[in-house]
């Protein structure tokens, strides 16, 4: 899926609660403890950026591609992005570089995992290993695509209106761990 992100517009005010809404809860789902402790998802900057991204792609994929609220969650990562980069001491020399790092690694990513879950739980683990793991994590990228799984699932089912109202919850990772 490719969306025409563009960086310079500001959303219509109409849809800036909804955005903060759901961008709040692909961040809160992110930061999920159990993702680190169990899912041994690496708990380091480029971690939580993985994290970040595949629950904004969840999202993303089921919204109009070329649609406000997709593009405004868009921004509205960028901007955490870039602020991100400021907090940690990043030049203003070397921000746009590490932007459009982002912006690869973002649409990179996502493309993989388009590609992978349409092609079954074994493909989407391979991509999450790759991308989150490092390719050095199989049985955990397994659990987590279980999880990507549902979360697909939760947010397929929901109608048109909710999804874009921000009044959902992506579902508990803890519901698709499987215990050996």
């Amino acid at each position: 899926m490719i969306w025409p992100f563009s960086r310079f517009r500001k959303p219509p005010a109409r849809l800036r609660g909804t955005i903060e809404a759901i961008y709040g809860a692909i961040v809160a789902q992110a930061r999920e403890p159990l993702f680190y402790r169990d899912l041994a998802v690496p708990d380091t900057v480029e971690g939580r950026f993985d994290m970040v991204v595949l629950q904004l792609w969840l999202v993303l994929r089921r919204l109009e591609p070329k649609g406000e609220l997709a593009q405004g969650l868009f921004d509205k990562f960028c901007d955490d992005m870039d602020d991100n980069l400021r907090e940690l001491g990043t030049s203003d020399l070397k921000v746009p570089k590490k932007m459009r790092e982002f912006g690869s690694a973002f649409y990179g990513r996502t493309k993989a995992y388009d590609v992978a879950l349409a092609e079954g739980r074994e493909a989407l683990a391979a991509a999450l290993s790759k991308n989150i793991y490092n390719g050095r994590d199989i049985e955990h990228a397994r659990q987590l695509a279980a999880y990507v799984e549902a979360a697909d699932h939760t947010l397929a089912g929901l109608d048109p209106a909710t999804l874009t109202s921000g009044a959902w919850r992506f579902p508990s990772p803890a519901a698709t761990l499987v215990t050996t």
